[in-house]
């Protein structure tokens, strides 16, 4: 038999309040939730009737619909459902509504060509491809891009018929870089797809710039009767035309882009494009160049990141530092894992020596957010920082970032049982050292782990006298060793390490003295246990 919409809003309806098992329904109860999601489709009143919703419950239990519905009545009051798992929605399609899906198909097909229709031409293709597979029992042909797993899918209807029925909503939204959740009164005005992700694009209450919200970042929705307001200052069909994807700022200005993409790319580039302002304006042996009229956003750099090597960005110059600088970042995250051999060299090195240095134990996007977290302090103190005793006791957070896993490998490798007794910033180099001569800590139980944030450079290096660890020599054994050694300059780059044993003999040799410098003291003790 033939269902009309607000037969199947009712149908849907009890099913949903049937479902819920942590209430009990009564005949009224139905009647109220049914004359209230008729309400939010339609916008006006519609009272059901008693005996519109007997006649409801009557059909979902017989065959005539094809639910064949488990509706029982307990205590002669409460309606339920004796199977606790049924619900409507996970019953098959039915033969005649694999024959209404299939004419329907057929005559959607009709406008095909047409380009009012041309969004729908995939749609056309998907149920076509699901009617002929129930049909026929077979595994379909066509594999749409689809993510089981998204999350929010749930708030798509909803929020689809606020905007449709004109309404504000309360929101209570959780960003990715937000600590805690918060709530504030939304008015969508566009839902919008971009990578199998589902975004509602509108104004927060009393603002006027519009906003983009992922629908997997939200935690409820709540209704509110605060008065909706209507989008009388964007232009949502053009608003998207200038960018890619959703992250998309009237502050922003259009930019010409242009990329050289690498001839083992350019095919796949010219296929799909990454913009449709995208235009071919050379073309060589080597690969082509395309201009991008375009907004800078998250979602043109990723898709630039995305071709790796085979893409060059060659304008505007901003663009092209910050494509360099993520490459780098990601360059130095591999090159930062320190293997089982060079542990093995490096150990060898400093039980020798009593000094080495590991570059790259720490990745550029790492000693980025330790200048942040320390530059954070420094601001909370309103003064600057020229040397930090105690960085990790008064930053916690530093803590992960500094004994990274490169860091634990070494101290594992150099002496397992060593505890960190203190951690140094230094912003400056300090009197005390540079005015020393050749000078060894006097206690033998220490080592120290220096990580540079910045380069070492030449005009300033560190001199030690390798192997000079095994003992502690007197000012006049000194003279005579620093006299008849070769001296070892030291010089580690931007996230290097340098290891070096507590009486190592050493010299700092300071052009400029009032240079900032950037590196961290990670003082150990060794501790034997037997």
């Amino acid at each position: 038999m033939p269902i009309n919409k607000n037969a199947l809003i009712r149908y849907k309806t009890i099913d949903k309040c049937l479902q819920n098992r942590y209430r009990k329904w009564t005949l009224d109860d139905l009647i109220a939730s049914c004359s209230d999601a008729l309400y939010e489709y339609e916008g006006k009143d519609c009272n059901v009737s008693k005996r519109t919703v007997q006649l409801d419950i009557y059909n979902m239990r017989s065959e005539k619909l094809g639910y064949n519905a488990p509706i029982i009545v307990v205590d002669k009051k409460y309606y339920s459902y004796q199977d606790a798992n049924y619900s409507i929605t996970n019953l098959p399609i039915s033969s005649l509504d694999l024959e209404k899906l299939a004419e329907s198909v057929t005559f959607l097909k009709q406008f095909k060509g047409f380009s009012h229709f041309d969004a729908l031409n995939g749609v056309i293709q998907k149920l076509e491809d699901h009617v002929y597979s129930k049909q026929t029992q077979t595994k379909p042909i066509i594999e749409f891009e689809k993510n089981e797993n998204l999350k929010g899918l749930h708030f798509l209807d909803e929020l689809y018929q606020t905007i449709l029925q004109k309404k504000a909503i309360e929101i209570t939204y959780k960003s990715f870089k937000a600590r805690s959740k918060n709530s504030f009164v939304f008015h969508g005005y566009l839902l919008k797809e971009f990578r199998n992700r589902w975004f509602v694009i509108g104004v927060r209450n009393k603002e006027k710039h519009l906003i983009n919200l992922a629908l997997d970042r939200i935690v409820s929705l709540q209704k509110t009767k605060i008065s909706y307001q209507i989008n009388t200052t964007h232009d949502l069909e053009n608003y998207y035309s200038k960018a890619i994807g959703v992250s998309v700022s009237p502050n922003l200005k259009i930019e010409k882009t242009l990329l050289f993409i690498y001839h083992k790319h350019a095919p796949y580039v010219e296929t799909k494009p990454f913009h449709s302002s995208q235009k071919v304006i050379d073309r060589n042996m080597f690969g082509i160049t395309i201009s991008l009229d375009i907004q800078h956003n998250f979602e043109l750099e990723r898709d630039i990141l995305a071709f790796g090597e085979g893409v060059r960005v060659i304008a505007p110059s901003n663009l092209k530092r910050r494509i360099e600088s993520r490459l780098l970042q990601a360059v130095s995250s591999y090159q930062s894992q320190i293997s089982a051999q060079n542990l093995d060299v490096f150990s060898e090195q400093f039980h020798k020596k009593g000094s080495t240095i590991i570059n790259q134990v720490f990745s550029l996007r790492a000693l980025k957010q330790i200048f942040k977290l320390i530059a954070v302090y420094e601001r909370k103190l309103k003064q600057n920082i020229e040397k930090l005793p105690n960085l990790i006791t008064k930053i916690p957070i530093l803590q992960e970032l500094l004994i990274n896993k490169n860091i634990q490998k070494i101290i594992q490798k150099t002496s397992p049982n060593a505890v960190l007794i203190n951690s140094v910033y230094y912003k400056k180099y300090q009197e005390d050292l540079i005015n020393k001569a050749w000078f060894q800590y006097k206690n033998s139980d220490y080592f120290i782990i220096r990580v540079y944030l910045k380069e070492f450079y030449k005009t300033d290096y560190l001199a030690v006298i390798l192997g000079s660890h095994n003992k502690t020599f007197t000012p006049q054994e000194i003279d005579l060793l620093v006299s008849n050694s070769i001296r070892y300059k030291v010089f580690v780059k931007k996230g290097g390490i340098q290891l070096i044993d507590h009486i190592t003999l050493r010299k700092w040799v300071v052009q400029n003295p009032k240079k900032q410098i950037a590196y961290i003291d990670l003082v150990y003790k060794k501790q034997n246990i037997s």
